[in-house]
């Protein structure tokens, strides 16, 4: 059974109650990304690095967002408490990505990656037990290390991606949790028209909600510069070259967001606060030139709910929930990508 905790929310957790990236989802899409590539055998690693570093921004050498989060209502409830509502009037986030290829052969590549996130919030709310409104600001630092080895064979005829991971997140008191990801992805048609596979992820990680997600994407560029991008269950996009060094993109993303707690509701223990969102909106890439490419994203973020569980303990076995309303976002981002140097624009 869950911890039973007194009878209304801690200050401290009224500030996350909307959120941006997961860093183990976004991981686990770099390696279902990296499933595309084009014919020549003794650069595959290369095309693959390339193709996922031109398909997400967050996995290439550098990469620096800003996230801002308009004002939004929630409401939030205790195991068996009662009904707090309230307002989060300030939401912001920094994100850094570093990531980098150590060896790359002709069929195997060995890889890291880390990531930096800092989320601050300001949030007004009625205590349940005093019925005064209250007006409180949080920060909270989130970051996760990676390994990850990728093997390059054949099945069926078809060209298999095997990948393995190990991933270490935490705050910035402790290191928490130590993650294994595991991926299949056969390589279904490859052209210069249309890219397709077909895959399976396996999370090894005691609070994971799913342990294993098939996965399949599939790209097709259509005439006048139009193309569609499809990675299942992370995104749905329809996008467009434009401007000559700009690329625009309109359609849904799956995102989500996971910190750790510590003192949670004044327990002892640690705590961790998940949650799970979807982006419907538009998303502008601009090369620069020097490898830099300019990110601007906007449009309406909806968040199913949030929760907070024992770090022991499953999702579904959670001591708190929380359902904000959704809200407009927009973020900012710059980043650095030597695959696009010498590139007249971002390739769709």
């Amino acid at each position: 059974m869950p911890l039973r905790l007194t009878k209304y929310p801690p200050r401290s957790l009224l500030k996350i109650l909307t959120s941006n990236r997961n860093a183990p989802l976004s991981f686990v899409l770099l390696l279902i990304g990296s499933s595309c590539f084009g014919q020549k055998k003794d650069s595959i690693p290369q095309k693959i690095t390339a193709y996922v570093a031109d398909k997400f921004p967050s996995t290439r050498v550098l990469n620096i967002e800003h996230y801002q989060l308009a004002s939004h209502k929630f409401n939030s409830t205790l195991l068996n408490g009662p009904q707090t509502h309230g307002e989060i009037t300030n939401m912001y986030q920094t994100k850094i990505n570093l990531n980098q290829n150590f060896i790359q052969k002709r069929r195997w590549s060995l890889g890291g990656s880390f990531t930096y996130r800092h989320i601050g919030a300001t949030a007004v709310y009625t205590d349940p037990a005093s019925q005064m409104q209250l007006i409180t600001k949080n920060s909270y630092h989130y970051h996760t290390s990676a390994l990850s080895i990728a093997y390059f064979s054949k099945l069926l005829d078809k060209t298999v991606i095997y990948s393995g991971a190990v991933a270490v997140d935490g705050s910035e008191k402790n290191f928490e949790r130590v993650k294994g990801l595991f991926t299949a992805t056969m390589v279904l048609k490859v052209n210069l028209k249309t890219k397709m596979t077909l895959g399976l992820v396996g999370i090894v990680d005691p609070s994971a909600q799913i342990p294993v997600i098939p996965t399949f994407s599939y790209e097709h560029k259509f005439k006048r510069n139009w193309a569609l991008d499809i990675v299942l269950p992370q995104r749905l996009l329809l996008k467009k070259e434009v401007f000559g060094n700009g690329r625009i993109s309109l359609g849904g993303e799956l995102d989500g967001t996971g910190l750790y707690l510590y003192q949670f509701n004044r327990s002892s223990g640690t705590h961790e606060f998940r949650q799970i969102e979807i982006n419907m909106g538009a998303i502008y890439e601009h090369y620069f030139g020097g490898s830099l490419i300019g990110t601007l994203k906007t449009g309406y973020k909806s968040i199913t709910s949030g929760r907070v569980f024992e770090k022991s303990k499953s999702f579904d076995n959670y001591v708190f929930e929380a359902k904000p309303n959704g809200a407009m976002y927009l973020n900012l981002g710059i980043s650095f990508n030597p695959f696009a140097k010498g590139k007249s624009k971002i390739s769709i």
